[in-house]
């Protein structure tokens, strides 16, 4: 088996000085191992305590496979952006997170209910949920240059 990790950086320091580590990874299921031991190892280097490292890594994840598998439909050639970063925000630390794919985008306001009856017993359609109830906050937009980004950020709670 062969990863295609291009870019591992980090951890790096931001303009404004502040910790990142970027990630550029192919749609390839078996590359998520690594997501979760950088997103998890991110965290702790962060602050976060081990229940919230838990929903970042959660969220993260999440994040990954959507864009691997509905953003960029399962295409190992096209890739994963994701970028982690702490940043302080009037005086409270964040851990923020972006992921990003190179499909065509799509409008989370056409998402079904993944609390509706009628879905309950699917089997997928609850990642953006997943991810909004372990975040803080969550934005889903398409990227400037094509694809979907969702951003994300959990504070560091003293």
């Amino acid at each position: 088996m062969m990863w295609d990790v291009s870019n591992i950086g980090g951890p790096r320091r931001g303009a404004d000085d502040d910790p990142r580590v970027i990630l550029e990874i192919s749609s390839a299921v078996e590359v998520l191992k690594l997501v979760d031991q950088v997103s998890e190892q991110f965290a702790h280097m962060a602050g976060l305590d081990d229940d919230a490292v838990f929903s970042f890594s959660v969220a993260v994840r999440e994040a990954a496979v959507n864009a691997m598998k509905h953003g960029n439909a399962g295409d190992r050639r096209k890739r994963v952006h994701i970028e982690f970063g702490v940043r302080n925000e009037d005086g409270q630390p964040c851990v923020h997170v972006c992921v990003r794919d190179e499909g065509v985008g799509f409008d989370p306001a056409c998402l079904p209910d993944p609390l509706a009856s009628e879905n309950m017993h699917g089997t997928s359609g609850r990642g953006i949920f997943l991810m909004r109830a372990f975040m803080d906050d969550v934005t889903v937009q398409r990227a400037a240059n094509g694809g979907t980004e969702i951003a994300m950020r959990k504070a560091v709670k003293p």
